[in-house]
């Protein structure tokens, strides 16, 4: 009654239409290595005939030596070495398969993530911690992928085998064959009681696992500020809670699974006792021979053994399902807007510039966070236009939504190419703009690998050139090895504002029609922030360059400025903004 009522509540909750849809998603990638899975299958099988006529080649040669069959220890010996020497084979073949088929999946799976990550609406996917997302997209996607392929296989296998000895025991005692049997109707109780504290479980820890990652990740990410701070024992005894409360987590599910495999452990126990007792009075009564003793131990238990291997499916199947649905969440999550045929259309005029206007925009980040309102903006080829206002007011927004990275909720955002034509501000003319955002966006490797990320095929002589435009090769040729030496994660052996100066020399090495500077000179000094700046301008033509700044000093090669107050974007002068301090 207590299992009924568990399968009735999970009918009710959807968790068994969930385990479905999420096991009919899992075996979709399965599809195209159907040939690979039944030759697994058949390879199974193969290895569990031949393991049988080994067993019954083994009773055959106790037997001979026993007497019985005196002519036959060759041939019967020959038969169980070549058995075994097949079977050895065998299980290297299928081993070699599953894990060829398993990596080929994950593979599959994760190009999938990675393709839909690179896609998804920007506000989404700030829903998820980036080690949130590492965990689903390494742990969730290394499970699913390794359960993919031999779930249904060695189910299938299992039952072969388990029919297979069945029949074999059953053949020489049909008693024997109904003792060695009889634990499965207690099996089966008991791994139903256990499926819903199961996915329960499974769930949670991969939570935790996640929530775990995110605390590591954030904490390696930013040891500089915890070691400034002082607080390195905090950090210390937050890794210590989370690991107590994994622990005393799962040692109390441990409790529940040993006395779960207590019983299973009796009820086996008590089969293979009873299976030795019958076998013992068998050959006490002379009825069977020591050969088919023997076989009756050693098949019975196997019988047990291959019962309790599908019943041990059931944690796999319901630990994949979980880490399935955590992937499918990621993958639903809805893709950001692209408008690639227009976008293809105006990027025919990048050599002559672009502008930029918003129209009356709104922008809240939810109902009750509004950031802009009521906002016209405009910017032109051969200018500078600065964004200035408080932090937090909505400078980095703003930015946000020329990259189309968010959308307005009500007005335009449009680029408009030399002739007038005009398409909204999408995701599909992102690669009109180079972008250099706040903060240290310097990659482990080289000068070198550095800047050809937007750029694969430039020349040592264009990556040199760059780095002039951005004032950062004074510094660059001076490292052992130059573009190609080594500078580190985050650019650990560069300071902050050579860092951004590199960054800034991406950007122009991309030679985007637009430049994006969010905050990107704020390690530089004034005199460099303005040099930067002009280089930019005179050494590119056309290009249509914003600038959200705090500082007033890079004011003076700006064409125009825009004020964000009181989520009001409004061009003011240079004398407004120097008399608001």
């Amino acid at each position: 009654m207590e299992t009924l009522r568990i399968l009735l509540e999970k009918w009710k909750n959807g968790t068994i239409a969930e385990m479905f849809d999420e096991w009919k998603w899992i075996l979709g990638y399965t599809g195209k290595y159907k040939k690979a899975i039944c030759l697994y299958v058949f390879l199974g099988i193969l290895s569990t005939v031949s393991a049988l006529v080994s067993a019954i080649a083994s009773k055959q040669l106790i037997d001979t030596v026993t007497g019985i069959y005196a002519s036959r220890i060759i041939p019967v010996a020959v038969i169980m070495v070549a058995m075994a020497v097949f079977s050895v084979c065998l299980n290297s073949l299928i081993s070699r398969i599953s894990l060829k088929i398993s990596i080929d999946i994950q593979n599959d799976i994760q190009k999938d993530i990675f393709q839909k990550i690179q896609n998804a609406s920007w506000l989404k996917l700030e829903d998820y911690h980036s080690g949130d997302i590492l965990n689903r997209f390494s742990n969730d996607v290394s499970l699913v992928a390794g359960n993919a392929i031999t779930w249904l296989p060695n189910f299938i296998i299992s039952t072969f085998q388990l029919v297979a000895v069945f029949c074999v025991i059953f053949y020489f005692d049909a008693v024997m064959a109904m003792i060695s049997l009889a634990s499965a109707p207690v099996l089966i109780i008991v791994s139903r009681i256990l499926m819903g504290r199961l996915r329960e479980q499974s769930k949670r820890v991969r939570e935790l696992n996640s929530e775990i990652m995110a605390f590591e990740q954030e904490t390696f990410s930013n040891m500089n500020t915890i070691k400034s701070f002082g607080i390195s024992g905090r950090y210390m005894d937050k890794l210590i809670e989370w690991q107590m409360k994994y622990r005393n987590y799962n040692l109390d599910y441990n409790k529940f699974t040993i006395k779960a495999n207590i019983i299973l452990y009796l009820t086996g126990i008590i089969s293979q006792y009873g299976s030795f007792g019958w076998g013992i009075y068998r050959l006490w009564t002379h009825y069977i021979t020591y050969g088919e003793m023997t076989l009756f131990i050693s098949q019975s238990a196997r019988l047990t053994s291959s019962f309790n291997s599908m019943v041990s499916l059931l944690p796999t199947i319901l630990n994949s399902s979980v880490a399935a649905g955590r992937i499918i969440e990621l993958l639903n999550i809805p893709e950001e807007v692209l408008v690639e045929n227009e976008a293809d259309d105006i990027g025919k005029f990048s050599d002559r510039g672009y502008s930029l206007k918003l129209n009356n925009i709104y922008f809240g980040y939810d109902e009750d966070k509004t950031v802009l309102e009521d906002s016209d903006f405009e910017a032109h080829p051969n200018e500078i236009v600065a964004l200035v206002g408080a932090s937090g007011e909505g400078k980095t927004t703003l930015l946000r939504i020329l990259l189309g990275l968010i959308c307005p909720d009500d007005g335009q955002a449009l680029i408009e190419d030399c002739n007038g034509n005009s398409v909204i501000l999408n995701a599909g003319v992102r690669k009109l703009f180079s972008y250099v955002p706040q903060g240290n966006t310097i990659f482990s490797g080289t000068v070198a690998d550095n800047m050809r990320m937007v750029k694969e095929d430039a020349s040592d002589e264009e990556i040199e050139s760059a780095l002039k435009c951005a004032c950062a090769w004074d510094f660059v040729k001076d490292i052992p090895d130059g573009i190609y030496g080594e500078i580190g994660e985050h650019g650990k052996s560069l300071s902050e504002g050579q860092s951004q100066r590199i960054a800034i020399a991406r950007a122009v090495l991309r030679d985007a029609p637009i430049f994006l500077f969010d905050e990107a000179t704020s390690a530089l000094d004034a005199v460099t922030e303005k040099k930067v700046l002009d280089n930019i301008i005179k050494q590119r033509k056309n290009k249509t360059c914003i600038v959200a700044t705090h500082r007033p000093g890079i004011l003076d090669v700006c064409s125009r400025i825009y004020r964000i107050d009181n989520r009001k974007l409004e061009p003011v002068s240079k004398e407004e903004v120097t008399d608001r301090g």
